[in-house]
């Protein structure tokens, strides 16, 4: 597994497997607190923006599975949401 915060493992992830064009990974757990999954540490709900050419072709259900698969590492050790908004 990557090192650094959750944040940077999954731009980290996201960055080496997809090379996307546009990638902003927005933390928003602080928006989520006392919600089931949430964690008083945080890191547990995100929001990912990607544009890149792997999502060509692909419909939205294809494209989020792509991210779900890559961070799904992530999900195992505490990661409970993503947003996610993923683009050609």
């Amino acid at each position: 597994m990557e090192s650094g915060t959750r944040k940077d493992r999954i731009t980290q992830i996201l960055a080496k497997s997809l090379s996307p064009r546009f990638l902003e990974v927005i933390d928003n757990s602080q928006a989520h607190a006392g919600h089931a999954g949430s964690s008083p540490s945080g890191e547990t709900h995100y929001k990912i923006k990607i544009q890149g050419d792997a999502f060509a072709g692909k419909t939205p259900v294809e494209r989020h599975r792509m991210v779900y698969a890559l961070v799904d590492s992530e999900f195992k050790t505490g990661l409970h949401a993503l947003e996610i908004e993923a683009s050609p």
